[in-house]
């Protein structure tokens, strides 16, 4: 069955590439294996996620950043274009894919409750816990959750915190929020992240990883036969205050030229939003799809503001998945105001 899947492990800087070579391939082969054997877009989408999460590499799932005190708080969301319904999860230390989580509620938003109660679109905490091990989720210990590798990392930020004044995923991990974006074989469109957050975060924040507008966005306008659908990056305080996923996706879904309305939603909408007149430099980053239903074709888009960005893609008539390393030019400065970075290329279908 056709279909296409495209992941992201964060905007920040690349420093093996190898390494998240090798996760975005695998995260893609996941995702066109379940579209291959009659899965939906949905499906893709968490596998993939999924496949990310599990990797010690990324920040997400396990291997996730440590908070202040030491633990992981895990986000997660995921958007169904075709159905417009969002489900996400904040603040989870033991379930395993924390975006399997957000994909049940999600799917859960067009049935009620008992007693005709609104069933959540987002559960938090230890309650997320519970909800997760009552629907079958895999559970783990949360010491299960930490890698080596963020330990080592909160230590030696921890232990030279008075270094760094301004605390933020850019200085503290090499790269941040993991993404995906699939569209299968009926036209599906389904954006979905996850994330461990800021390292040395306070314990409870809640980022844009689990944020309706903010870490990822679907739509399926059925009047233009035209879907899209983006997963961000970067500094979620700021994505959040902007709603930039919703953003890039409403610019995208009535454009003309994708290359354009992208590069404008970053200037005017994030770079120059007066929400963010007082921040000096600003991270973020985007991996976002635009299909015609009707022609069955499109673009895929993704964009930085960072030093650099890894992403993979393939469709179901690709034998294997293809890798990028986007890196910010070295006359441009990471983080400020006036720098985008942004490629595209034609989707293969």
């Amino acid at each position: 069955m056709p279909g296409f899947v495209a992941v992201h492990t964060g905007a920040g800087n690349c420093i093996d590439e190898t390494l998240y070579k090798n996760v975005c391939k695998e995260a893609c082969s996941q995702g066109v294996n379940a579209l291959k054997n009659g899965g939906s877009a949905l499906d893709a989408c968490e596998l993939a996620i999924m496949t990310l999460e599990n990797s010690c590499a990324t920040n997400a799932g396990i291997g996730s950043n440590l908070t202040w005190n030491g633990q992981v708080e895990c986000d997660a969301c995921i958007m169904d274009g075709s159905t417009l319904q969002f489900g996400a999860c904040s603040n989870v230390s033991d379930v395993k894919n924390p975006i399997s989580l957000a994909r049940h509620l999600c799917e859960r938003q067009s049935k009620l409750l008992s007693f005709g109660r609104i069933p959540p679109m987002v559960l938090a905490g230890k309650g997320a816990s519970a909800y997760a091990k009552e629907i079958g989720l895999q559970i783990v210990p949360t010491e299960h959750m930490i890698s080596a590798k963020a330990v080592k990392s909160y230590e030696h930020y921890r232990r030279n915190i008075a270094k760094y004044e301004e605390i933020n995923q850019m200085k503290l991990s090499p790269l941040d929020t993991v993404g995906a974006v699939c569209v299968d074989a009926e036209g599906s469109i389904v954006a979905g992240c996850s994330s461990g957050g800021l390292l040395l975060k306070v314990s409870g924040r809640v980022g844009q990883a689990s944020t309706y507008g903010a870490g990822c966005w679907a739509l399926t306008d059925e009047s233009t036969c035209m879907s899209a659908a983006t997963c961000t990056t970067g500094n979620g305080e700021y994505l959040m205050k902007t709603l930039f996923a919703k953003e890039l996706v409403d610019d995208l879904i009535t454009c003309n030229c994708p290359i354009t309305s992208q590069h404008q939603t970053y200037k005017r909408k994030l770079l120059e939003s007066p929400f963010l007149a007082k921040q000096s430099e600003i991270h973020a980053g985007s991996l976002s799809i635009i299909y015609n239903t009707t022609t069955a074709d499109g673009d895929l888009l993704w964009a930085h503001t960072t030093n650099s960005m890894c992403l993979g893609f393939q469709s179901t008539k690709q034998k294997k998945p293809k890798f990028v390393l986007s890196k910010l030019p070295p006359n441009l400065s990471c983080g400020v105001k006036t720098v985008v970075s942004g490629h595209h290329f034609k989707l293969t279908y």
